[in-house]
């Protein structure tokens, strides 16, 4: 059996080498979850373009009847009113227009809302903070080892949890 490093287990290592193989199994360990986080975005990216073809489906299907929605309105209008046919088409018409005047009406709405928004330039501001905080932070003074604390005796303990 082998340490991660090649090394025999029980072999004794130095600081040194306990550090270099924590790092490399760190380094490791963060390209793994970087490997991940890439595999679950590619996954979600193509749930959402597989969503976002469905909907462009549906809309597509929609506009395609539409027609028959104004057909049958305008039929409808005849059979309830005895109109001309002309007539009842042309309100079917005006009453595709006033749907089109309110559905725009709502959109210019949300435009502006979205042009007044300030979610970008609030996001920045909070980053720009973040990183004047940590310009500013100090790391905390490391106390002096005491006597009996030297570093053979550091290595003892290293040796002996190996």
């Amino acid at each position: 059996m082998s340490a991660p490093d090649g090394s025999p287990v029980g072999a004794e290592r130095s600081i040194g080498q306990l550090f270099a193989s924590a790092t490399a199994d760190m380094s490791a360990l963060v390209h793994d979850e970087i490997a991940l986080a890439k595999a679950q975005l590619k996954q979600d990216v193509k749930r959402g373009a597989t969503s976002g073809g469905a909907f462009t489906a549906a809309g597509v299907l929609l506009v395609f009847s539409l027609p028959m929605l104004n057909f049958a309105l305008a039929y409808g209008i005849r059979t309830w009113s005895d109109w001309n046919l002309a007539v009842c088409f042309l309100l079917s018409f005006a009453a595709n227009v006033l749907i089109a005047l309110f559905l725009a009406l709502i959109g210019v709405v949300f435009a502006k809302k979205a042009k007044k928004g300030r979610g970008p330039q609030k996001v920045a501001a909070s980053v720009k903070e973040t990183a004047g905080v940590l310009q500013k932070a100090k790391p905390h003074p490391r106390p002096e080892l005491p006597e009996d604390r030297v570093p053979q005796a550091i290595e003892a303990v290293a040796r002996s949890s190996s």
